[in-house]
């Protein structure tokens, strides 16, 4: 019961992007492991910028 649980909590993470930050730090380690990778707030505010600039429409 508890590995369902945990199995579960991770998918939830993963769906809400709650894990977004983790995953990162795991791509940077795997493919630019040279590169000092940002700071949890840095990477945060990166993809608040990368999702709500520029234009948003489809015409």
């Amino acid at each position: 019961m508890k590995h369902f649980i945990k199995t579960c909590w991770a998918l939830l993470r993963q769906l809400s992007g709650d894990d977004a930050y983790e995953r990162y730090l795991r791509h940077q380690a795997l493919e630019h492991p040279g590169e000092e990778p940002l700071d949890r707030k840095s990477f945060f505010q990166r993809e608040q910028e990368r999702k709500w600039n520029g234009v948003k429409r489809c015409c």
